[in-house]
C-alpha cells in the first residue's frame, strides 16, 4: 500500500528505535529476563516519551489521533523488531472500549494513562466460558452504591502488569433476559481493588496470562463502562479493533520469522553451497513470501476500511484478518524451524520463540475455529 511521507518516517523511526534498544539477542534477554517476561516497563516508558503509545488516541487526551492504519504500522514494526511490549495489544483493545463507551472521567483516566505508559487488560474468559461467551457466570450483584463481584476469570493477558482490568460480568441472569448474551456489563476495575486476586498461569510463553479471583469485590456504580446489561453489544463493537490488532502483530512476527530464516539459509552451507539455493527451500520461501505479502495487503485494506467508516462493523473482514494472518505466521515459524534444522529448535536462536508466539495466536482473541464459523455465517451458512 502507499504510505504518506509522515507514515514512512514514523515506521523508520520505530525500526531505528527497535534496532538500537532491542536489536540483539543479548539486549532482549536482559529486557525480558531471558524470555520469561513479555513486557519491559522501561522500554515501554521510552516509547511513551516518544509519543508512540497514543498513536490512535484522540488529541484531546494527548494522543496523535491516528487511525487503524497508523496503529497497524506501529504493531507490525514493533513485532518485526521484537520489542518486548506485550502489554500494548491488550491496552489498545481495552482503550478502544473506553473511548467508545466510557464516561469523561474514565476516558481521562484510561486514555490519558495510555499516553503515559499505563498497561490495561480485559477479562472475559472463564473456566467454563471461552468461545461460549453466553455462558459467562462471573456475577455482579447490585448493592447500595454499586456492585459486588464474585467469580473467576481466566487467561487474562497482562493482568499482572495492568493498572486496570476491563471486566465483563453478568448483571442479569439468563432466566431474566432469556438470552445468555444479554445481561452482561463492563466494569473498570483497578488492579489494587480489595477482593481481587491475580494469580499467574505458567505457560510455554513465560508469564503472560492469569487467573483472576473476585471475592466480594465492591465496585462503585461509577465503575460501569457504557450501559448496564449492554456488554455483549459493546464487545461486538470492538471486534474490528481487536482482530486487526492481532493481524498487525502477527504480520510483523511472520515477517521477522521470514527474515531470520532467509538470513540463516543464505549463510548456512551444505554440500558446498548455501542451503537456500536448493530448490526445495527456495520454493518454500517463495511461497511464504507471497503469503506474507497477501496478509499485508489484507491487513491494511481492512484497516483502511475501518478508518473510512469507524462505526461500521466488519465481522467477515476482521475475522478474515485474524484467521489468515495468524495461520500464515504459524506456518512461517514452523517452516522456518524446519529449514533451520536443529538450530531452529535451539534457544540460542529466536525461531523457537516465533513458533511459541504464533501457535498461541491462533487460539487467543477468538480461536480460528470461531473465526471460520463467523466468516461462514456471513455467507448465510
Amino acid at each position: 500500500m502507499d504510505l504518506t511521507e509522515e507514515q514512512r518516517a514514523f515506521v523508520s523511526a520505530v525500526d531505528t528505535f527497535c534496532q538500537r534498544e532491542c536489536g540483539t539477542r543479548q539486549q532482549r534477554d536482559v529486557l525480558t529476563n531471558f524470555g520469561a517476561e513479555s513486557h519491559n516497563r522501561a522500554l515501554y516508558r521510552k516509547m511513551a516519551d516518544a509519543g508512540w503509545l497514543g498513536i490512535n488516541v484522540e488529541p484531546e487526551f494527548g494522543g496523535a489521533g491516528g487511525g487503524m492504519v497508523d496503529l497497524s504500522l506501529f504493531l507490525e514494526a514493533t513485532a518485526r523488531g521484537m520489542a518486548p511490549i506485550g502489554g500494548f495489544a491488550t491496552t489498545v483493545i481495552a482503550a478502544a472500549a473506553y473511548a467508545k463507551f466510557g464516561t469523561a472521567e474514565q476516558k481521562e483516566t484510561i486514555l490519558g494513562g495510555v499516553i503515559r505508559g499505563s498497561v490495561e487488560a480485559i477479562a472475559m474468559s472463564e473456566p467454563e466460558a471461552g468461545s461460549d461467551v453466553a455462558n459467562l457466570s462471573c456475577k455482579a450483584a447490585r448493592v447500595d452504591g454499586g456492585y459486588v463481584i464474585n467469580g473467576q476469570k481466566t487467561w487474562c493477558s497482562n493482568a499482572h502488569i495492568a493498572d486496570h482490568i476491563l471486566l465483563v460480568a453478568r448483571t442479569g441472569s439468563v432466566a431474566e433476559t432469556g438470552n445468555g448474551h444479554h445481561g452482561l456489563t463492563m466494569f473498570m476495575v483497578p488492579t489494587n481493588t480489595e477482593g481481587l486476586e491475580i494469580r499467574g498461569i505458567d505457560t510455554m510463553g513465560g508469564r503472560e496470562v492469569n487467573d483472576l479471583f473476585y471475592t466480594d469485590c465492591f465496585l462503585p456504580a461509577s465503575a460501569v463502562v457504557g450501559e448496564v446489561g449492554n456488554g455483549w453489544r459493546q464487545l461486538m463493537a470492538g471486534l474490528n479493533t481487536e482482530r486487526i490488532i492481532m493481524g498487525g502483530l502477527m504480520l510483523g512476527t511472520a515477517q521477522r520469522a521470514f527474515d531470520d530464516t532467509l538470513s540463516y539459509v543464505t549463510q548456512r552451507k551444505q554440500f558446498g553451497q548455501p542451503v537456500g539455493t536448493f530448490q526445495a527451500l527456495r520454493h518454500r520461501l517463495a511461497d511464504l513470501a507471497t503469503e506474507i505479502e497477501c496478509c499485508r495487503l489484507l491487513v491494511y485494506d481492512v484497516a483502511s476500511k475501518v478508518d473510512a467508516n469507524p462505526e461500521k462493523m466488519l465481522p467477515r473482514e476482521a475475522s478474515m484478518v485474524k484467521l489468515k494472518v495468524t495461520e500464515t505466521a504459524k506456518r512461517m515459524a514452523l517452516e522456518g524451524m524446519q529449514m533451520m534444522g536443529g538450530y531452529g529448535y535451539a534457544k540460542e536462536f529466536d525461531m523457537e520463540g516465533h513458533v511459541r508466539r504464533t501457535i498461541v495466536s491462533t487460539i487467543y482473541g477468538g480461536t480460528n475455529e470461531i473465526q471460520r464459523d463467523i466468516i461462514g455465517k456471513t455467507y448465510g451458512l
